[in-house]
């Protein structure tokens, strides 16, 4: 479960070979004790939820690296090492 990016407290993970459950593309996101899985490159909460202010936080982070994300996501889709993205400043 490689984290990818880290920014505001909040933790971005994406995991190897994970469509079984989720066929579309994306990211486990974790904040404190809450929890949501995002769609890729929509932004569109699969499920779980976030704190809105930390929600709103991610979808800007997804909408400026989302060619970086998706790169991510064809590389986990094969088992190979995915890249680290920069965080939100």
């Amino acid at each position: 479960m490689p984290t990818i990016s880290m920014f505001y407290g909040i933790i971005v993970r994406m995991y190897f070979f994970d469509n079984a459950q989720h066929s579309m593309p994306h990211i486990h996101v974790h904040y404190q004790d809450d929890s949501a899985i995002i769609e890729l490159p929509s932004g569109a909460t699969i499920e779980g939820k976030l704190p809105k202010a930390k929600q709103k936080l991610v979808t800007a982070w997804i909408e400026i690296h989302k060619d970086e994300l998706m790169a991510d996501w064809n590389l986990a889709l094969n088992g190979e090492p995915v890249f680290k993205i920069d965080p939100l400043r």
